[in-house]
């Protein structure tokens, strides 16, 4: 079995800092960690977690998303930390970037979508539409 190669903290925290400065949606976007801690757990949660590599990157996404460990840019952040996660363990990630995307992480942060329907949007890019 190959080792899973997992993100670390500073990393996590890079992709925030250039999220922001790539990917600048709102005027008030600007990088602050608000809870280190919560980044550390997320991790840590992540190599415990039994399962696969992508149960594993549903796990990180959801996290990220949820414990809003940023100031701004925790969406956008936990999207290139999986998508980073993934290309490093040279498993597939077929979401396209498109904007549409957005609108799945925000069903995600309000527990719209099941892991399984997570997962199966890593693996197939595809979702159902996301609907408050």
């Amino acid at each position: 079995m190959k080792k899973i190669i997992y993100p670390t903290p500073e990393e996590i925290i890079e992709c925030n800092i250039l999220v922001l400065n790539i990917l600048k949606v709102k005027k008030a976007d600007k990088h602050g960690v608000l809870n280190y801690g919560k980044i550390v757990e997320t991790i840590e949660g992540c190599k415990n977690l039994q399962g696969n590599i992508y149960d594993k990157a549903v796990f990180l996404l959801k996290c990220l998303v949820q414990k809003h460990p940023f100031a701004s840019g925790n969406r956008r952040t936990a999207f290139v930390v999986i998508k980073n996660f993934l290309r490093i363990n040279n498993a597939m990630f077929k979401i396209k970037d498109d904007p549409k995307y957005a609108k799945v992480l925000i069903g995600i942060r309000e527990n719209f979508y099941s892991d399984l329907e997570i997962g199966g949007w890593i693996k197939n890019g595809k979702i159902r539409e996301f609907k408050r």
